[in-house]
């Protein structure tokens, strides 16, 4: 079970994602629009999985830069009904992991989060260390 907020300015949309992300088992520990005080309050949560929504706003990829920044390890998914090639381009240049289109289909939305944070799990495991068995010293 993953800690999620949702960002989205249409509080229809954020319910739907909450029931679906819910009933696939995740803890939704807050939603809200992408107004900067918003954003602030969500960062302050640290969910390890983000759902946002930034819209055709002009500060569109500012509002993942702060997410970004305030919760670096989170992994973070772009919701939109329209992602056109260039702003999924942009998104993955701003440190998005995924995209879940609208309207929502439950089955395609858990889908693909869970592809997502198998894909980072297992980018984290190969940059980690190799542990290196410590040998006992004898002691004659």
């Amino acid at each position: 079970m993953l800690r999620v907020v949702i960002i989205d300015n249409s509080a229809i949309a954020r319910g739907l994602l909450n029931t679906v992300l819910t009933t696939g088992g995740h803890e939704v520990v807050g939603d809200s629009n992408t107004t900067p005080s918003a954003l602030a309050r969500m960062i302050l949560l640290q969910p390890q999985l983000i759902c946002v929504d930034i819209g055709s706003e002009e500060n569109n990829m500012a509002i993942l830069d702060t997410l970004r920044a305030g919760v670096p390890r989170a992994i973070l998914f772009l919701v939109s009904g329209n992602i056109a090639p260039a702003m999924v381009e942009q998104a993955l240049q701003h440190g998005v992991h995924g995209f879940i289109v609208k309207p929502f289909n439950s089955a395609t939305v858990l889908k693909t989060i869970r592809n997502a944070v198998i894909k980072v799990v297992r980018q984290q495991q190969s940059k980690a260390p190799a542990q290196m068995p410590i040998e006992q010293e004898n002691k004659d």
